[in-house]
């Protein structure tokens, strides 16, 4: 989005333990100017990602099943769960946010993850019925509409940005989605009918700017910035140096890159600047201009950080805004 000024530094989503006020006080003195809504998976089924989300569709329901999360006929413990997590979530974030004014990320899984995770009542995926995808992409769409209205009231001065996160859309499209008996896969899904789900999807945010994030390799950067996505969030790990095209066209038509580049997972963190070595020889090879480094890249940890020890999560988020910071200060 044209004249957004997103933060330097920001995280993807999930946050270890079950703590909404110590994970939203973390993560709001982090990053002072570009926060975002924590997820704690831990607390169980419901502030999982795929429970979340669920929870927030309208007029379908979730419920979980040995297999996993299936869609019923009326919500039950399991949606009513997942509600009163992010309901406590909300209240967290709003106690920390008290003035605030800047961007604020929220997070919900995008139509296709959530597609190829949810059942249908005979066990399937969502993924394998189209009119089931239609309907779930216009219950999710439904969803997201009034969950930005309860952030933005929550938090009057945010300009509120959108992250759809879709790790299993490469799969998606390359029909590598794994049927219940596991003998087979789903039929790749038209990149067309993807982007235009997407595009629907998104749409529910047009007055701010959206974000897809996956951490799988292989993130379709041109179908997004088709889809109208305002920056792609990537673990920068997984890049090679085929993407380099997909990557210069996308900086150069204004999409920014949410640059993952901090490990998600326990690891030694190297100096700040070493962090970034990798974003600027790729800004070397691509030819493009050092000064558009801090205006395109936002950095982040490569995944969520559910996985991870609250004391690495804290070490993690810091050393994403001194990485950012270094970005900034030293961009040859």
């Amino acid at each position: 989005m044209t004249g957004f000024q997103f933060g330097a530094a920001t995280g993807v989503g999930s946050m270890p333990g079950g703590d909404a006020r110590e994970a939203a006080k973390t993560v709001t003195g982090t990053f002072e100017d570009f926060p975002f809504l924590a997820e704690l998976p831990a607390r169980g089924p419901g502030a999982d990602m795929i429970g979340r989300t669920a929870g927030m569709l309208v007029e379908l329901y979730a419920r979980v099943e040995p297999s996993g999360w299936r869609i019923g006929d009326r919500p039950g413990r399991d949606t009513k769960r997942a509600r009163s997590w992010l309901g406590e979530d909300l209240d967290a974030l709003e106690e920390f946010t008290q003035g605030y004014e800047g961007p604020l990320k929220v997070q919900a899984v995008g139509p296709w993850t959530l597609a190829a995770a949810l059942e249908l009542r005979n066990g399937e995926s969502a993924l394998s019925d189209a009119g089931a995808c239609r309907d779930l992409a216009g219950s999710l769409a439904e969803g997201l509409r009034l969950h930005l209205a309860e952030v933005r009231r929550r938090v009057p001065g945010a300009q509120v940005v959108l992250q759809l996160d879709e790790p299993s859309l490469t799969a998606v499209l390359r029909g590598q989605v794994r049927s219940a008996s596991g003998y087979r896969t789903h039929r790749a899904v038209d990149r067309q009918i993807a982007e235009s789900a997407l595009r629907d999807v998104l749409g529910v945010h047009s007055d701010g700017p959206t974000v897809v994030h996956s951490c799988a390799p292989d993130v379709p950067f041109a179908l997004l910035r088709r889809a109208g996505v305002a920056a792609v969030s990537f673990d920068f790990a997984l890049l090679t140096e085929r993407d380099d095209d997909t990557i210069g066209e996308a900086v150069e038509g204004g999409t920014r890159l949410f640059a993952g580049v901090v490990p998600g997972t326990e690891t030694a963190l190297s100096d700040p600047a070493g962090s970034v070595m990798g974003v600027r020889t790729l800004w070397r090879r691509l030819g493009l201009q050092p000064g558009l480094l801090a205006e395109a890249v936002t950095i982040t940890p490569s995944c969520g950080l559910a996985g991870a020890s609250p004391d690495y999560a804290r070490r993690a988020l810091a050393h994403c805004v001194r990485a950012a910071r270094s970005l900034a200060d030293n961009p040859e």
